[in-house]
């Protein structure tokens, strides 16, 4: 861990450890948070719920990340809900203490809002392929974003634990068109596809890809 990342993790362990089964809900959308998450172990994802009845997830928080800042600094309302995509151990520190920590700590201000903007940047990116790409832009698009933040490198390419179900819920895509993709990425032999895991085979090629479809 970076000098940065010791210090926000010594702030928070000042605070209770807390645990959560994978598909508990830590914040509900529209209720008033009970403080600061800071992600110990484990994987969140942040949704909205649809008119129809569907799951729009917006982020993914992975270890290190601490959450829901936008409502700590710019008091705005959550409406959002937060799960655990699989079990968590978090920490949880009150709002005030969180915001006058950051206050107090310039190079952990540089630090948060460096990855605001790398966010920021991710944004973009997915609302220009989710508004001018196809389905195989856009599908290639998410699963490169995915791999960049959660991929591990393996002897055969770069491995991403997701399921089709997830993917469908993170571009606003049907399932059974991200299974069609799919499909026509294998037999471009591009991924390999496994239950709820891809492996993209040529990054490079895979890059190449969504350079062609834009």
């Amino acid at each position: 861990m970076s000098p940065i990342e010791d210090k926000v993790l010594a702030f928070f362990l000042q605070h209770k450890k807390q645990k959560y089964k994978k598909g508990e809900l830590l914040i509900r959308a529209d209720d008033q948070p009970q403080g600061i998450f800071y992600l110990k172990s484990g994987t969140v994802k942040v949704y909205a719920i649809s008119k129809k009845g569907d799951e729009l997830v917006v982020n993914l928080f992975k270890p290190k990340a601490f959450f829901p800042m936008s409502w700590a600094i710019g008091n705005t309302t959550n409406t959002h809900f937060y799960e655990a995509v699989t079990d968590l151990e978090v920490l949880r520190s009150p709002k005030q203490e969180v915001v006058e920590f950051v206050k107090s700590n310039p190079d952990v201000l540089y630090d948060l809002l460096s990855r605001v903007y790398l966010g920021i940047e991710g944004l973009l990116n997915r609302i220009t392929y989710l508004m001018a790409g196809s389905a195989n832009t856009r599908l290639i698009s998410e699963i490169t974003t995915l791999a960049k933040r959660f991929g591990t490198t393996t002897a055969t390419g770069i491995e991403i634990q997701v399921s089709e179900k997830d993917i469908a819920s993170q571009t606003g895509m049907t399932r059974e068109t991200i299974s069609r993709e799919l499909k026509i990425l294998k037999s471009k032999k591009l991924v390999n596809v496994e239950r709820n895991k891809i492996v993209i085979l040529d990054v490079e090629k895979f890059q190449d890809e969504l350079a062609e479809g834009i």
